[in-house]
């Protein structure tokens, strides 16, 4: 099994009488810190730095050139800390420590809100469809999310619904032909239910339509429609074929608008890779059942690291632990064996599904404020600016397994930005 790439909390006594007897012994590296007062029941003060030493050092060691700055040092007594190699590893400690001491509060503290979700709502004698923040747990395969904002799962359901005959409309229908109607029933936007201009069955195959479009976000409708497309294209039918291309069309713009993360709640599963802390490792983040778990390690150990500035990709296609090769060997016996690198691609595989095992054991159930900060942490960072956002995301295919190639490309150039050095400011 892997080990954990997660740092043990390091544990100092602070005397403040002489604070730098500690503060020379902090690494100047990214951490998360909690400071604990001599009090059992006082609240600790929990934080997170890009450079530990730098921050403790401003907050516990007196200084008289700024006597306004806030200042510690008088009542910290013990320093715990623990280095993290990524602000998604940092954001991540940070909120398990802060819902260990306050509970609920963390999302406060944190201002971690609850992502916006797109429900179905089916059991409901006419379905709906709706926006909410509180997605219902036991409606799980009808949440689909999370959305960057309320307003762009709005949007989506908007153009969504224009593809479709769904209701719209918030009452709880009692069917009567003398229901005056609505706007979307005049402009043929809706069956119209309400005065029974569809019969139940009817409505009830519009609502299954929905469904699997919110589920696969489009394809099933897709799959459909380029079918259709392609038949009439081979029968000569062009004005059909056009009409039903420009279909597609209008449902890719749609499903443009859900992004990749953008799934049923009971089968949101995906895994993030974040520089490590530790030296030749990658970080490896497993998000399932409501829960962020890790890191776990992937050791990049004999593997090709591509480096970025060269221009080269052709590393990332097929990474492989590297083999030594001698070198009286003939150039053409080089080249002939094909078994070698299978084998040492197996091995690479073997490391990565070995930590995503690790991270897959069982765990008890989330609690709601568990459940809510893990989400919002991983919304957080996924809707970030490409450029701003660190790491990798990769999910399961169809039939629910892991794309173990792809993860192991990740790996390689997440461990080919961190030989970067930083750019000097």
């Amino acid at each position: 099994m892997p080990k954990e790439t997660q740092s043990p909390a390091q544990s100092l006594a602070f005397d403040p009488a002489d604070p730098r007897a500690a503060l020379s012994q902090l690494p100047a590296s990214p951490a998360v810190f909690a400071l604990y007062a001599a009090e059992a029941h006082a609240e600790p003060y929990i934080g997170r730095t890009p450079n530990l030493r730098s921050r403790l050092e401003r907050l516990l060691q007196p200084s008289p050139k700024h006597p306004r700055r806030l200042q510690l040092a008088g009542r910290v007594r013990r320093i715990e800390y623990r280095l993290t190699g990524s602000e998604f590893e940092s954001l991540l400690a940070q909120f398990s420590l802060l819902e260990e001491v306050y509970g609920a509060k963390a999302l406060e503290r944190m201002h971690l809100r609850a992502p916006a979700f797109v429900r179905y709502l089916g059991d409901n004698p006419y379905p709906r469809v709706v926006v909410t923040h509180r997605p219902s747990l036991r409606e799980a395969d009808w949440a689909y999310g999370p959305f960057p904002s309320r307003a762009a799962a709005e949007r989506y359901v908007d153009e969504a619904l224009k593809l479709f005959l769904l209701r719209r409309c918030t009452d709880d229908l009692h069917p009567d032909p003398s229901h005056p109607g609505c706007v979307y029933s005049e402009m043929k936007m809706c069956l119209a239910p309400c005065y029974k201009g569809c019969t139940d069955e009817r409505y009830a195959q519009e609502s299954i339509a929905v469904e699997a479009f919110l589920a696969t976000r489009g394809e099933s409708r897709l799959v459909q429609l380029r079918t259709q497309r392609d038949e009439a294209s081979a029968n000569l039918e062009f004005e059909a074929a056009a009409a039903l291309h420009a279909q597609v069309q209008r449902i890719e713009c749609v499903r443009a608008l859900a992004p990749e993360l953008v799934r049923p709640l009971s089968r949101l599963r995906a895994v993030v890779l974040q520089a490590s802390a530790q030296p030749d490792e990658v970080a490896v983040f497993l998000y399932a059942d409501g829960r962020l778990t890790g890191p776990a390690a992937f050791s990049t150990l004999g593997m090709r690291i591509q480096n970025e500035q060269s221009g080269s990709s052709s590393l990332f296609a097929h990474p492989v632990a590297m083999e030594a090769i001698p070198e009286s060997q003939p150039p053409e016996a080089t080249a002939a064996p094909e078994a070698p690198a299978r084998t040492a691609r197996g091995v690479l595989e073997s490391r990565m599904e070995a930590a995503l095992a690790a991270l897959a054991t069982c765990h008890p159930a989330p609690s709601s404020t568990i459940r809510q900060g893990h989400m919002a942490l991983l919304k957080r960072w996924y809707y970030r600016p490409e450029a701003r956002r660190p790491g990798e995301i990769f999910f399961p295919d169809a039939e629910g397994h892991w794309p173990v190639k792809a993860l192991l490309r990740g790996a390689g150039r997440v461990a080919a930005r961190a030989l970067v050095p930083p750019r000097a400011e």
